[in-house]
């Protein structure tokens, strides 16, 4: 798995928002259409009023480059870039483990449990 983790920064409140308004097509369109795809979020912030979280899950790196070479990966960057996009920073992390965070009982883990 790969998960693709960060923010992107617009000039004020308003373009954040009518960036997220205005990304919901594409954002279903790449979970619907996109194989590979397990998540893809461009959600607004609720403690940075002009930040937008981005969370991605890909299967793979074939799933995730076939990603950028799809037509809503262009149409996501064109789209949030027209409304006064000012900084992002984005990192992807390969996983090779996943399992709960709550264990039988409902408690909270950090530490790896079920391997």
């Amino acid at each position: 798995m790969i998960i693709i983790a960060g923010y992107i920064d617009f000039t004020d409140q308003e373009g954040r928002d009518s960036a997220v308004e205005a990304s919901k097509a594409l954002q279903q369109a790449t979970r619907d259409d996109e194989p590979g795809c397990a998540a893809y979020c461009f959600a607004a912030d609720p403690c940075v009023d002009n930040r937008v979280q981005v969370y991605e899950l890909w299967d793979d790196e074939a799933s995730l480059a076939a990603h950028f070479h799809h037509e809503n990966y262009f149409g996501m960057r064109d789209m949030l870039g027209s409304f006064g996009m000012i900084g992002a920073d984005n990192n992807k992390y390969r996983c090779d483990l996943s399992e709960p965070v709550y264990d039988d009982t409902r408690t909270a883990r950090a530490d790896f449990f079920t391997a």
